[in-house]
Formats: C-alpha cells, sequence, structure tokens
C-alpha cells in the first residue's frame, strides 16, 4: 500500500462489506446495506492533512533557514480506527484486486479508535492475509 499516496485531506477506508446481522438475529444482505446513508469501515491510509499557509515563512531575511511557504495540518483520523462515513461523499476504487473507499476527511462523522492493547491482538483485521 506504500505506492497509493493520498493527497490532502483524503483518508483510504476499507469498507465492511457483506451480510451483517441485526440484534433480532435477521441476516441483511450486502445490497440492502449498500442503500444506509452511512457507511463503516477502517481507516487504512491517511492524507498530510488540510494545507495553510505556513505562519513562520518570510521571504525578506536571506540570513535565516528557508522555510515552507505552506504547511499541512494533520487530519483526526489514523490509520486504524473504525470510521463511521456518509456514503454518498464516497469514491470507490479497487486497487490490488481489493475495493476501497476514499472520501474527505470532512464526510467522516465519527471515529472508534482501538485502545493500544486491542491494535496487536486484532493486527490480522488490519492488514489482511497474504495469498
Amino acid at each position: 500500500m506504500n505506492e497509493l499516496i493520498l493527497v490532502g485531506d483524503r483518508v483510504l477506508i476499507e469498507p465492511d462489506e457483506g451480510e451483517q446481522r441485526t440484534e433480532a438475529g435477521l441476516v441483511l444482505p450486502a445490497t440492502v446495506m449498500e442503500r444506509e446513508k452511512v457507511g463503516t469501515g477502517r481507516v487504512i491510509q491517511v492524507g498530510p492533512g488540510y494545507l495553510m499557509p505556513n505562519p513562520e515563512y518570510s521571504e525578506g531575511e536571506p540570513w535565516t533557514q528557508p522555510r515552507e511557504v505552506v504547511r499541512f495540518l494533520p487530519l483526526q483520523a489514523q490509520p486504524g480506527d473504525l470510521a463511521f462515513f456518509l456514503r454518498k461523499e464516497a469514491i470507490e476504487i479497487t486497487y490490488e484486486k481489493k475495493d476501497y473507499v476514499i472520501l474527505h476527511h470532512g464526510a467522516i462523522l465519527a471515529l472508534v479508535r482501538p485502545k493500544p492493547g486491542d491494535i496487536l491482538e486484532n493486527i490480522e483485521g488490519l492488514f489482511g492475509t497474504e495469498e
């Protein structure tokens, strides 16, 4: 996944797909889940953040260290988070034979961040298994 570079405030998510079961035990097929307004999935990768001017930039002093004109404000989402996002804002892509969605950080409604101990237990779920 290192070759795929996200730009700006975009987030790459592996959506939860397939059948899901309600609390009453009913099985909802994937076609029903696609019609929902809110989707869920694991954050795989995030872009550098929101582009903003660098307040420390000045081009008037030649003796100072060169500084970047702009910098990025980092995003709140992190790889491994469970994201609830607006489906209508998501762009579906297929990369290396896997389906993903890319969306702006603003389309994420809520994040569930695993506790540090939980990450090690669920590491296989984050990266999948090699075939």
